[in-house]
């Protein structure tokens, strides 16, 4: 099959998701910080008649009934060799857990490349299947999300991840600006 792309609706909105033969190469939201490249998105096909778009929006649609905690789709991201590292590392998030960008710099031996791992995990065009909206702040703050930091906090809060930390971390800033005004 060649290059395609289709529209999906989804109960967090339509994505446009892009396939690659037998595999997905691309799943977006609307106004996704990385979109794929004018040009790269091959033919449109109809979400309802194209096997693998289906299967995908059965198995998301099993996810956000809160029915699938795993996905069996067959995926071929492109990106180079580090972005391909950081998203096989996603890939090992576990539902209802995250993690940190230094975390996972550490990981990858060297807490200084958490900048870096932020870039890769901003570049990730398999939104939900490569778990990117696992990946908080240091201080457990939903950083951003390429669908939005409602959709992350609805994903997480939907897989039972704690989210207080963020939460948390947001009072701690206004009380930090709310001092900075007073004096």
């Amino acid at each position: 099959m060649p290059r395609r792309h289709a529209t999906l609706p989804t109960a967090i909105g339509d994505l446009l998701v892009v396939a690659d033969g037998d595999a997905l190469a691309g799943i977006y939201f609307p106004g996704h910080w990385h979109p794929p490249v004018a040009g790269s998105l091959g033919v449109e096909v109809d979400a309802d008649t194209d096997a693998l778009v289906q299967r995908l929006g059965s198995e998301l649609g099993e996810y956000l009934d809160g029915r699938r905690t795993e996905f069996d789709l067959p995926m071929a991201p492109v990106g180079d060799e580090f972005q391909l590292t950081v998203w096989r590392m996603l890939g090992g998030i576990r539902y209802g857990e995250t993690t940190t960008y230094g975390e996972l710099a550490e990981r990858l031996g060297d807490r200084n490349l958490a900048r870096r791992v932020g870039g890769a995990v901003g570049r990730n065009p398999l939104s939900i299947l490569v778990p990117c909206h696992r990946v908080v702040g240091a201080d457990g703050s939903l950083t951003g999300y390429a669908g939005g930091l409602d959709r992350k906090r609805l994903l997480l809060e939907l897989e039972g991840a704690e989210v207080v930390g963020a939460a948390a971390a947001v009072l701690r800033r206004e009380v930090a600006v709310s001092a900075r005004r007073r004096w």
